[in-house]
Parts: C-alpha cells; sequence; structure tokens
C-alpha cells in the first residue's frame, strides 16, 4: 500500500498567521514532514479577529463572514504548499484545519475555531477535517491542549521522561512518561502579552529577536503579582487563553509610570517562570525539555527559561527529533486528520480531562 500525504493547517492565538505543514503517513504511522507554507495575516483581519475576543454587536454575522475570509486566506496557504512541492490536490489523503481561535470556555462546554470547513473543502478540493476540539469537550474534556497525544507519537521514549513545551500566544507543555499515558496543560501566556505589549507601545506585530526586552530589567513587584494570578495553582488538567490573559488584565496592576521596556522584560520572565512551575509541579523527573512555537525565536524568552531551569532539564529544540519547531502544531492537526480518516483515536483525554478517548473532528468531501 502506497504512503498517503496530508495537510495540516494551524492558525494560533498570537493571530499573526496561517501556517500550512505537508506530512507523510503510512496508514497510522509518522513517516516525517515534508513542506511548510506561511500566509501572514492582513492587519485588517487580524484587528477583526482580535475584536471577535470581546462582547460586542452582531458577532454572528462578523464571525461567519470571518470564517469565509479565513478559509479563503487557508487555502490561499494550501495551495502555495502543493506548488512548492509540485503536487496537486488529488495527491493529497485530507487537509486538517484547527481555525482561529476566538473564544475558549471549557467551563460552559464550547470552544469557538472560526473556519468555514465546507468552503475550504471545495476551494482546496482536499477532504477536510476540522472541529477537533468539540468531540472532545462533549466527552467532559477541556479541549486543549491536544497536542499531547501528537506528541507522545512522534517525541516518546522509551526510556526518560520527556517534556515538550509549545510557545505560542499560549504556552502548554505536553508529559511524555516512558511507561505511562501523556498529559499536558496550558501553563499560562507565552507570547501574547509580550505581543499585546509591542504591539500597543511601538505599533510593531512582536518584539524581533528580543530586542526591546533586552533593554529592560525585570520588575520584581510586578513580576510577583502576576504569578499570583489562581490559575497557576489551579490543578491540571486546564487550559487558558486571551478570555483570562489579555492586555487590559495586565494593566489592572500597573499604575501608568512604569518603564514600557521593563514591563516587556518582565512579560518574558513571567511567561518563563511559570513554565518553569508548571514543569517542575508536573514533570519533576523530567530531564529533557523540548520546545516549539514562535517563542523559541525570542533569545530573550530562551535566556529566562535558561536561568529559570539551570543545569535540572536541558533544553533543545524540536529540531533535535527531526521536526523543525516552527512546523510542530500544524503537522499537529495534519496527523489528526490522519488519525480522523484511519479511525484512530487522536485526543489526550488524560491532558484535557475527557472521560474516554476519541476519534477528533468532523469531515467534509468536496
Amino acid at each position: 500500500m502506497e504512503t498517503q500525504l496530508y495537510i495540516g493547517i494551524m492558525s494560533g492565538t498570537s493571530m499573526d498567521g496561517a501556517d500550512a505543514v505537508l506530512i507523510r503517513m503510512d496508514g497510522g504511522k509518522w513517516l516525517g514532514a515534508e513542506g511548510h507554507a506561511f500566509t501572514p495575516y492582513p492587519d485588517d483581519l487580524r484587528a477583526a479577529l482580535l475584536a471577535l475576543q470581546n462582547i460586542g454587536t452582531d458577532e454572528l454575522h462578523r464571525s461567519r463572514m470571518l470564517s469565509q475570509e479565513l478559509s479563503r486566506l487557508y487555502a490561499q496557504t494550501a495551495a502555495e504548499l502543493l506548488c512548492s512541492q509540485n503536487l496537486a490536490p488529488y495527491d493529497i489523503t485530507a487537509l486538517g484545519c484547527h481555525g482561529q481561535t476566538v473564544r475558549h470556555a471549557p467551563e460552559h462546554g464550547y470552544s469557538v475555531q472560526l473556519a468555514d470547513l465546507p468552503l475550504l473543502a471545495e476551494l482546496t478540493r482536499i477532504f477536510t477535517v476540522g472541529d477537533f476540539r468539540s468531540r472532545d469537550l462533549a466527552a467532559g474534556g477541556q479541549g486543549a491542549p491536544l497536542v499531547p497525544a501528537f506528541h507522545e507519537a512522534l517525541f516518546r521514549d522509551d526510556k526518560e521522561t520527556r517534556a515538550v513545551l509549545n510557545i505560542g500566544g499560549i504556552a502548554n507543555i505536553s508529559v511524555l512518561p516512558p511507561d505511562a499515558p501523556a498529559f499536558g496543560f496550558d501553563t499560562g501566556p507565552g507570547n501574547m502579552l509580550m505581543d499585546a505589549w509591542t504591539q500597543a507601545h511601538w505599533q510593531l506585530p512582536y518584539d524581533k529577536n528580543g530586542e526591546k526586552a533586552a533593554q529592560g530589567n525585570i520588575l520584581p513587584h510586578l513580576l510577583d503579582r502576576l504569578l499570583a494570578h489562581p490559575y497557576f495553582s489551579q490543578p491540571h488538567p486546564k487550559s487558558t487563553g486571551r478570555e483570562l490573559f489579555a492586555l487590559n488584565w495586565l494593566e489592572t496592576y500597573l499604575d501608568g509610570c512604569e518603564n514600557r521596556y521593563n514591563v516587556l522584560r518582565t512579560l518574558s520572565r513571567f511567561t518563563a517562570q511559570t513554565v518553569f512551575d508548571a514543569v517542575s509541579h508536573a514533570a519533576a523527573n523530567a530531564r529533557q525539555m523540548y520546545i516549539c512555537g514562535g517563542g523559541i525565536r525570542n533569545p530573550v524568552l530562551m535566556a529566562d527559561l535558561a536561568e529559570c531551569f539551570g543545569t535540572r532539564v536541558s533544553l533543545h529544540s524540536t529540531a533535535e527529533l527531526n521536526l523543525d519547531p516552527q512546523w510542530v502544531e500544524a503537522a499537529a492537526f495534519a496527523w489528526l486528520a490522519a488519525c480522523w480518516i484511519n479511525r484512530i483515536h487522536g485526543s489526550p483525554h488524560k491532558a484535557t480531562g475527557a472521560a474516554k478517548p476519541c476519534i477528533l473532528g468532523a469531515g467534509y468531501y468536496y
């Protein structure tokens, strides 16, 4: 039997754009990732998506129109990936699309990811799988994080407990014991607050290479107050998002006189410290941590992580395990599409708190 190709499309809580990754599978067996494409969000699209984070007027109409706009952008990204790999739509077994999260409310049993999946199937002419979180929520789970099962399939070691850290808008960890099911949870903000602060004070999408944070100093009093948030003392499984950790939340801890570079520097240490606390609590015997996501490109944040962990845990890129750190999340949704096609339980129910493992997603023919 020939191997199969899948495309995964991911747009995370950073809302910077859409990543598409091409993977190869042999049934349910991972063979590797073979290509990547990225399409940045236009400023007006990003602004409209951020506006949906807050209660407003005409939300239903706005969300449906944005779903269509996103799906056109996703289809464009998939087409660019196919072109770069000299492939046609009929070469792809399925496309897995996460969509764009605009509300995550597991306490109410729902999580909203915008994507017009039937339209995406029509535009790409590829069988499309999406709405991955709803099935886990229906089974009593948080609907997040969904990546620990994928991390387990690719990165688990038979001899040691490993941790995998994804630093997107939200940071999440997967804990991969050698002799027990994987589990994981959201540790708190990843890049999200740093990006929001940078956008508000320098009108830049993010702090490139940590250049502005490097000019500041940590504010211990502010850091302590941020770390006192009750989310960090909650037991896992747990998940979070912009609903909890937004710029307006941060501003309640500020008097307005702080140096903007110092606040940004403190936010970097805040992310690193919350990751350290989470790993120390949930994976005390882990000695290796593999990092993926956009945060790995921020040398200030990486230095903060190294300082927090010291010699206790060695930090690595997932590239050392043969998967580019920028490709991991999109590859996970390609893998989940393969799980759907092959009727494999792809949900990490030990991570989400669901009552049972599930086959995640819903499929749409074109």
